[in-house]
């Protein structure tokens, strides 16, 4: 606790008084001014809790004296003005607060012990799949399907709301979370009330889902975090963190003729990762910025997981001010975001000096050319003209059976069968085509088939230019007499009501419909794996002839196994690709050189005779996009229709958890006492699964569908839920007995300890009996075994699932030993009680001569452990030893630990006081 630093001046704005904490006395000592824009905001959030014990003088000396050189080494507490959820992410955090409530009151406190101490802002934006598609009444359908199948968890989030201070509820068919945070929830700087006038400070925030960092388009810093430390973060907990390195990007130019925002952003996803910024900041700067709309910034600043970064800020300027007047915040809130952030230090305008950076990565805009990303990483970037070859070299890889599958084919072939068959792929007189009749129409579906076009994701439909270039791409097809093929779903899932407003306005509504492309929901959809099913006759075909079929999506996630489980490669693409790849029909495609179809006169339509010039689109959103189509969208935005405001409302403080197969009591507070347990070795744990490198969430912790023949759909029927009626994983977070079984159950995951199965298998030890994880785990659990994970690199990459570790807690996992993992996975282990270590530098399970058939002991770990000797005894009992680092990086992240989890900290801590 310090108060040294600490000084407040009085800004005033519009006739009001507000108190601010400025670096007046901490400049006095250090270069603030060159600070990275990001560290002041976190200077500042340190000055402002400075009279508090997490704060001491150290951390603002060490904050405000940054070295960027300085490996990340001193942990500060940072403490955000308010917390964003997702529905899939929120309902199991606001579970976790009733449960909370339960067991506080069984510690003799009271419910209202457990409540948030800051704004919580909950999306339902998750959960609409793609069952309809292609017609004019998908989105009524889709909409109804989803509140029926989510009914008991929306029931429950209606009660959260009311029993909840602090927590507000944005209804189904709103829109998605980022893009409503940004056009609608961001404040850019906060108000809170004081004791003698209010308080300003910089907005923050902290969020349950990866793409949090969107926001940083704005200038508003946040990153995503696991629903654990979101619920601690609810309740009061600073958020505890390394003061990181921080990344300079500079930006020169502007974007050429043809390429758009996302085509910049996969850009430079991959130009980050080849540099390596896990765990650390990047910013953006340079002349190129004042080229690039809000809305670009906010779709680089969207990608931060994408690229590994725990976030990609911009600075505040006149286009932030812009922005938020155009989408309907108040002049008197603009002038102070204005006022307040040039008191500050804080505005960016052309007279801004460089800030010192840990290192500098340049781009000219001018150098970037239309790309798409896969087939299974956001940072595989592919041009465009060098995708069909990509696709070719992917089949080659995966031993495709004949040549001929996949040559060039020509106008020929394609006249051949009447017109139905994708340009630029094969004769059906070849191997690798299965014929389908569908919808009344003969083709032949072959490797490469784009099965899926989605124009959805957070990432590109907060942004009007791609959204305008995908109608302007549509409508010059449809003038060309061009359509979709049958075996393409198409699929279109703006990220707010504004965009349908503005698609209407400029009459490109009917040009995507025309296509195909209908409105099917306001959500993220296919990019999170709601995609929804194929059609029958598709997913036979695909099964037939063991085809390597491809989905096209304007997404940021494309990881094996996420979009659809029975479509293999995965590719990103800008909105007005995902149009043009819907005209194609597939992959196997140069759309820079072959057509992408044949007019009524049979003539070839190429890509650029479609694509709009930059001209064209900024028109569009001149004429289109206006201030008072946000005004009015977000009037009413907590109301939400009929379906929602009559579900009925429990009102109590403790919730009454009725029989759900949605919402259930889960088991982490069972049996608490106020006393903590002395942390206890490990001995003889098994080893539950073995996997390699670039182990993501989503094969821990599924999205999408639920298989019926899986553990976690097994279970579901023997409650008497339909495969119909599955919903997803996502959906169904709530329910613990779901996500124990759906936990290490991805259709793509290879556990080395059941070699040659994919999905839920494991071995279980001594019998070496191949069974389900979860069986295995159920019997380890009767034998009293402890449970280990050995892993590769980059382990619990992709989405922040509090659930990838949620899961395997439950299943008891007591330790993860990995080559490197991902920052939330790794804070999300400890905040469950997992213990994460790291194999040291060189070591791997592979090195070591481990097979996961050994029995593992590991010592009891202290505060002061950096390094453990795990004992590894394999089956002929002969034993060896190998040395780990401890990764519990922080003084708080063991007293997490030590309390056996962060939830379990805080419950105790609020039922003393």
């Amino acid at each position: 606790m310090t108060q040294s630093y600490q000084v407040t001046e009085t800004l005033s704005v519009n006739g009001k008084d507000y108190r601010y904490y400025p670096f007046t006395r901490v400049a006095e000592k250090y270069a603030v001014d060159k600070l990275p824009y990001s560290l002041k905001v976190l200077l500042e959030n340190l000055l402002r809790h400075a009279d508090s014990p997490a704060v001491s003088e150290s951390d603002i000396d060490a904050l405000a004296g940054w070295d960027p050189q300085a490996t990340p080494s001193q942990e500060i507490a940072f403490v955000p003005a308010r917390v964003v959820l997702q529905d899939f992410t929120g309902v199991p955090a606001i579970v976790d607060l009733a449960a909370m409530r339960d067991a506080v009151t069984e510690l003799g406190g009271k419910p209202q012990q457990i409540n948030p101490l800051s704004p919580v802002e909950l999306v339902i934006d998750h959960s609409v799949m793609v069952d309809f598609y292609g017609a004019s009444d998908a989105f009524e359908k889709n909409t109804a399907v989803e509140v029926q199948r989510n009914r008991e968890r929306y029931q429950f989030l209606r009660w959260g709301q009311k029993a909840f201070d602090n927590f507000k509820v944005v209804p189904p068919g709103t829109g998605i979370v980022h893009q409503v945070n940004l056009e609608y929830l961001a404040r850019s700087v906060f108000v809170r009330d004081g004791d003698d006038m209010p308080e300003v400070y910089p907005d923050t925030l902290v969020g349950t889902d990866s793409h949090t960092t969107m926001i940083n388009g704005l200038g508003v810093l946040g990153w995503g975090v696991g629903g654990i430390e979101a619920e601690a973060a609810m309740l009061g907990q600073p958020i505890s963190m390394l003061i990181p390195q921080v990344v300079g990007f500079k930006l020169n130019g502007e974007l050429p003729e043809g390429a758009t925002a996302t085509d910049l952003v996969l850009t430079v996803t991959q130009m980050l990762r080849e540099l390596g910024v896990v765990g650390k900041f990047v910013e953006f700067f340079g002349p190129g910025l004042k080229h690039l709309t809000l809305a670009d910034r906010a779709t680089i600043g969207n990608m931060a997981p994408e690229y590994g970064a725990t976030c990609g800020i911009f600075p505040v300027d006149q286009q932030t001010l812009d922005y938020l007047k155009f989408t309907g915040r108040s002049e008197e809130q603009v002038e102070l975001v204005k006022t307040y952030m040039k008191a500050m230090g804080l505005w960016h305008d052309d007279a801004s000096i460089d800030a010192n950076y840990s290192t500098v990565l340049e781009l000219d805009l001018n150098d970037v050319e239309p790309c798409i990303a896969g087939p299974k990483r956001p940072q595989d970037r592919i041009t465009l003209q060098d995708s069909k070859s990509a696709f070719h070299k992917l089949m080659d890889e995966r031993e495709a059976r004949h040549d001929a599958m996949i040559a060039s084919t020509t106008e020929q072939h394609y006249a051949a069968e009447g017109g139905s068959a994708a340009v630029g792929s094969v004769s059906p007189a070849e191997q690798g085509a299965v014929p389908v009749t569908y919808q009344g129409e003969d083709f032949f579906l072959r490797h490469g088939a784009v099965v899926i076009a989605a124009i959805t994701s957070c990432t590109n439909t907060s942004n009007p230019a791609v959204l305008m270039a995908a109608g302007l791409v549509a409508r010059k097809a449809r003038e060309r007499g061009l359509k979709t093929h049958p075996w393409v779903k198409t699929s279109l899932a703006p990220g707010s009501k504004v965009v349908t407003d503005y698609l209407n306005k400029a009459g490109l509504t009917e040009d995507l419909e025309a296509l195909g492309f209908y409105l099917v929901g306001y959500g993220c959809t296919t990019c999170i794996g709601n995609s929804g099913p194929l059609p029958q006759e598709i997913s036979e075909a695909i099964h037939k002839g063991d085809l390597t079929v491809a989905s096209v999506l304007s997404g940021n996630r494309n990881f094996e196994g996420r979009i659809h489980p029975e479509v293999r490669t995965n590719y990103l693409a800008s909105p007005p690709l995902v149009v043009a790849y819907a005209l194609a029909g597939t992959m196997n495609i140069d759309l820079t050189k072959d057509p992408v179809g044949l007019d009524q006169e049979r003539k070839p339509v190429y890509l650029k005779d479609i694509w709009p010039s930059t001209e064209e689109i900024h028109q569009a959103i001149a004429d289109n996009v206006q201030p008072e189509m946000f005004a009015d969208k977000y009037a009413d935005v907590y109301t939400g229709d009929d379906n929602w405001r009559n579900l009925p409302v429990e009102d109590s403080q403790l919730y009454g958890w009725p029989d759900s197969d949605y919402v259930r009591r889960p088991p982490f507070f069972d049996g608490i006492s106020a006393d903590v347990d002395d942390i206890k070795p490990i001995e003889k744990a098994r080893c539950l699964v073995k996997v390699g490198d670039s182990i993501t969430t989503d094969h821990i912790s599924p999205a999408g569908a639920i298989m019926p023949d899986s553990p976690a759909g097994q279970y579901l029927q023997e409650q008497g839920v339909e495969p119909k009626d599955f919903n997803s994983y996502g959906s169904r977070r709530g329910n613990h007995e779901v996500m124990m079984r759906g936990t290490f159950a991805n259709v793509r995951l290879k556990n080395e300890m059941a070699p040659g199965t994919e999905a839920c298998w494991t071995t279980y030890l001594p019998e070496d009996e191949v069974i389900s994880i979860y069986d295995a785990a159920q019997r380890y659990r009767e034998d009293g075994t402890p449970l280990v994970v050995l892993a590769g690199k980059e382990y619990g990459s992709g989405s922040s699932r509090d659930w990838a570790a949620k899961g395997p807690a439950l299943l008891g996992v007591r330790a993860v030993i990995a080559e490197s993992y991902e920052r939330i996975h790794r804070s999300n282990l400890v905040g469950m009680g997992i213990l994460p270590l790291q194999f040291n530098e060189g070591d791997s399970a592979e090195s070591l001569g481990l097979t996961g058939k050994e029995s593992f002991s590991i010592p009891a770990v202290n505060a002061d452990s950096k390094t453990l000797t795990v004992t590894a005894e394999s089956p002929d009992g002969k034993q060896q030893t190998f040395e780990v680092r401890v990764r519990i990086d922080t003084p708080n992240e063991f007293s997490y630990f030590q309390h056996g989890g962060i939830l379990k900290y805080v419950l105790r801590s609020l039922a003393q006081r």
